[in-house]
């Protein structure tokens, strides 16, 4: 059995003399070790696949060997519930267990009964239950109104109905009283200030309103984002920023954003209605109604509410420093460690009340344990700011002092560098913060206008990541703002009443006395160790991989061969140079000195329109620069591609990309070229591909080229069709094929295959492809031929 070090159990406060004598109840109530209090005692749990469930499952099944665990878990997917509880007993707190049992199954199939079913789903309860522990519950701050409201309301009174049901013989009488223990939270008192005293708050809210008006919440909000109005606005926010991948990624990202907008709006909604009633947050306000759905419903039976502060990770048991997962201060310890939280909204005197998970553990079994009078239920603060507080600056100091010794390692930029909070208030927070977001607005809008350029996608990233570190800044203000200002005094007097009438052979697994630990030794030695371990790992394991591209695959080690495609774009991806440039090469040199002036003159002269009509769509720029070759020869202008301008094209290719593409042909992949450019310039290139997709220019019965095309030029979304199409005609796996391209403008396309390349990308296609984890590669391009020569 894991111990602390014998210097750090000791009391940092005591409970008054009044709070004593109202222990004694308690005391009696506890007459003997809990494994005999609770032998042969039925308990059903739900929340087993959460953090406190966890552990409480482990607890009983490690301590009390004759008490009967059901579980109550839901289907999630393909994965039943049997499942998802054989995957809990499989973690390493149980590995003692699974031996003993035999193996994983054994254990399951031996000790825990399944329950398969959802709150508000509950299924029948077995008619054997003595005692029903609800875990379960919506734990983040900010879920949407009307899920904090199914699952912490009426999912809580699904439950309750069930047990008194299973308790009840055919006519709805009550043959048992079972004893239903409610996991809620601390801080269900909301925005009051001063002591807490463990009792039922007082307020006159009707949870069965504010229920009904929570879920109505959902169809008014999507009935909002469904108007004219809304829709609009959210189409020409897709548009700015989807607008040359087609019409379909638009419709796409109209629809994503209509349902981000929706969920926002629910959230908000939800905070605004707890904080209009005195609470924090939606999490707090709906766990409080929970809390008096239990008293009225449960009136008949034996009732208790354990209400425990933040919790974190565990002092001794099942070892110090076990969690599950982050919880809520890990986000900020992490950020802070890493020099990216440089200040926090905290009252530096605003107590932290942080409990370890293990404490909260042995404090519900011991609940588990007592006989509340029926229909008067009993009351259990599992915290510690009444009798070992942590301020908010000691907590800072403790966290300073952990990374000052153990900093986390540098990367590129070296050691990060830790900032020195000054606590200016929350109010000077929001105003640096605000400065901020208006800055890095205007430095996106000065990033749109750059030209595409290696510095310009590193100023790119740096801005992502300054918008990360806003968006997490803004995120955990607006979620911790209040509970870091609070002025909250959590009583828990019958909570160390409960925990000084433990048998005394019960107190080294059982005691939950939040004064035994001294916050030196649980945030430097225990807690900041084990949240910062599992990032440690995996920062080392990113270091030894190194930057390297997850789909620019080692082609030597590819066995699909002929069914897997190699799809390139032309332009700014294997070769530089656009089709401005290339128009003037095929043009210019029939020309006198005083004609290629002129003709010169008049392509920038719009050069304006073209970039417009590039910046709404690619097609119609291609289609405008093309008929400047109206009334050329075509059979005369392949001719000259041939013999004149075949050594500038081939020079404007990138050796990686050539070399790349005969890697491709050497595994025996179908090599294909997509682009706009008119298929003329693209005769150089034939020894590469084995397929060309090309712009074809219209000809009249002369051959020369009218000035249109024969079909429209293969752009955006329609060279996704295309490849769908002909993949369907080949019996090609796309999953298993390539694609390179460097524009925003070729998302779909690249979304289409199994292994997307983004090639010195613009910045909305840098963007994108590290949101789907694409290879990013450079592939540098010096042509022989400066830019202002012509082809001879």
């Amino acid at each position: 059995m894991s111990t602390a070090p014998a210097d750090t159990f000791h009391h940092s406060g005591e409970s008054s003399p009044k709070a004593a004598d109202s222990a004694q109840p308690s005391v009696q109530r506890l007459d003997g070790r809990l494994k005999d209090l609770l032998a042969g005692k039925k308990i059903v749990m739900t929340g087993v696949t959460g953090f406190i469930g966890e552990q409480l499952l482990w607890k009983i099944l490690t301590e009390l060997p004759e008490s009967s665990p059901s579980v109550l878990v839901r289907r999630k997917g393909s994965a039943s519930a049997r499942d998802r509880v054989l995957s809990v007993v499989k973690k390493d707190i149980f590995t003692a267990l699974r031996e003993a049992a035999g193996g994983a199954e054994d254990l399951l199939d031996g000790r825990i009964e399944v329950l398969e079913g959802d709150l508000p789903n509950v299924p029948p309860l077995p008619v054997d239950t003595d005692i029903v522990v609800h875990c379960a519950g919506d734990v983040s701050f900010d879920p949407p109104i009307d899920q904090a409201f199914t699952t912490n309301v009426i999912g809580t009174k699904a439950l309750l109905d069930r047990l008194i049901a299973a308790c009840s013989d055919e006519h709805g009488t009550l043959v048992k009283v079972p004893h239903y223990v409610h996991i809620s939270t601390a801080y269900t008192a909301g925005r009051r200030r001063g002591a807490i005293p463990e009792t039922p708050h007082v307020h006159s809210i009707d949870y069965d309103a504010e229920t009904q008006a929570g879920l109505a919440m959902r169809d008014l909000i999507e009935a909002e984002s469904r108007t004219s109005a809304r829709l609009t606005k959210l189409r020409k926010e897709a548009e700015r920023e989807h607008r040359q991948a087609g019409f379909l990624t638009t419709a796409a990202d109209t629809e994503r954003r209509r349902n981000v907008w929706v969920q926002a709006e629910l959230v908000k909604a939800g905070t605004e209605r707890a904080r209009s009633l005195g609470w924090t947050d939606v999490y707090t306000f709906t766990k409080a109604l929970g809390e008096r759905v239990v008293a009225d419903v449960g009136s008949q039976i034996q009732v208790s509410v354990v209400r425990p502060a933040i919790v974190e990770s565990s002092w001794l048991h099942p070892y110090p420093g076990w969690i599950e997962g982050f919880k809520m201060a890990e986000p900020l310890i992490l950020a802070y460690g890493r020099g990216e939280l440089p200040e926090f909204p905290a009252s530096p005197d605003s107590v932290v009340d942080i409990v370890p998970c293990d404490h909260v553990v042995n404090a519900i079994l011991a609940v588990c344990a007592t006989s509340p009078a029926i229909g008067e239920p009993e009351y259990y603060h599992v915290s510690s700011g009444a009798r070992n507080p942590l301020t908010f600056r000691d907590m800072y100091g403790h966290i300073r002092n952990y990374f000052l010794e153990h900093p986390f390692e540098g990367g590129k930029r070296g050691t990060a560098r830790l900032p020195q909070w000054q606590f200016p208030g929350a109010s000077s927070v929001e105003r640096l913060l605000l400065t901020s977001e208006r800055a890095h607005k205007l430095a996106e809008r000065a990033l749109a206008l750059a030209p595409r350029s290696d510095r310009t996608r590193k100023f790119a990233k740096d801005l992502d990541r300054t918008r990360g570190r806003l968006d997490f800044l803004r995120r955990y203000i607006g979620l911790y703002n209040e509970y870091s200002q609070s002025e909250l005094h959590f009583v828990d007097d019958n909570t160390l009443a409960l925990t000084r009438a433990l048998h005394p052979d019960d107190q080294p697994a059982f005691a939950f006395d939040t004064g035994v630990y001294d916050w030196t030794t649980y945030i430097e030695k225990v807690h900041c160790p084990a949240i910062t371990a599992p990032v440690r790992r995996m920062d080392a394991i990113r270091r030894n991989r190194g930057s390297r591209p997850t789909t620019m695959k080692d082609l030597a080690k590819d066995r699909a061969g002929a069914t897997a495609l190699a799809i390139f774009d032309l332009d700014g991806t294997i070769m530089s140079t656009n089709v401005i440039e290339q128009y003037l090469w095929a043009r210019l040199p029939e020309l006198s000195p005083a004609q290629q002036l002129a003709e010169v003159g008049r392509v920038v002269r719009h050069l304006p329109s073209y970039l417009r009509a590039e910046h709404r769509d690619r097609g119609t720029f291609l289609r405008a620069v093309y008929r400047r070759y109206r009334g050329a020869d075509l059979a005369a202008l392949e001719n000259f591609v041939d013999t004149s301008m075949a050594p500038h094209i081939l020079s404007r290719l990138s050796p990686e990309a050539v070399r790349r593409i005969r890697d491709h042909r050497a595994v025996g992949h179908t090599t294909i070229l997509i682009t706009g450019v008119v298929r003329p310039l693209t005769r150089p290139l034939e020894p590469l591909f084995d397929v060309i997709v090309a712009a074809d220019l219209a000809t009249d019965a002369e051959g020369r080229c009218t000035g249109f095309l024969t079909g429209p030029p293969l752009v955006g979304e329609s060279r996704a069709a295309w490849l769908l199409h002909y993949a369907d005609l080949h019996h090609v796996d796309l999953t298993r094929s390539f694609a390179y391209a460097d524009s925003h403008s070729d998302l779909p396309m690249l979304s289409t295959v199994g292994n997307a390349v983004a090639v010195s990308p613009d910045v909305p296609l840098m963007r994108a492809a590290t949101a789907n984890q694409w290879s990013i590669v450079e592939w540098k391009i010096k042509p022989i031929f400066p830019r202002w020569a012509l082809p001879q």
